[in-house]
């Protein structure tokens, strides 16, 4: 089981770009970001990529075992520095 992590700053592609054609490439991969990014956009449409994850860089210290193990698992982690934002209109087929 492959697990990729990947930020959204990256130097060619951004990691929202890399994750979708990770799952062209490899549809069983399993996804996880890591990124200073947190608004509402930005975080749904990694999600949307099919990604099971998302950890914000100020809570991976204490959250990113967690979420490795939640993503190989197959359950979906999302960081509770934006649990609380509203995530329905991502869906992985909007991107």
């Amino acid at each position: 089981m492959d697990l990729v992590l990947l930020d959204i700053g990256l130097p060619r592609l951004n990691g929202i770009d890399v994750a979708r054609q990770i799952r062209q490439l490899a549809p069983q991969t399993k996804i996880l970001f890591v990124s200073q990014e947190s608004s509402t956009d930005v975080v749904g449409e990694a999600l949307a990529t099919g990604a099971r994850g998302y950890v914000v860089k100020t809570d991976a210290g204490s959250e990113l075992v967690t979420a490795i193990n939640a993503v190989l698992r197959g359950e979906r982690f999302v960081s509770r520095g934006v649990a609380g934002l509203d995530f329905t209109q991502f869906s992985e087929n909007s991107s």
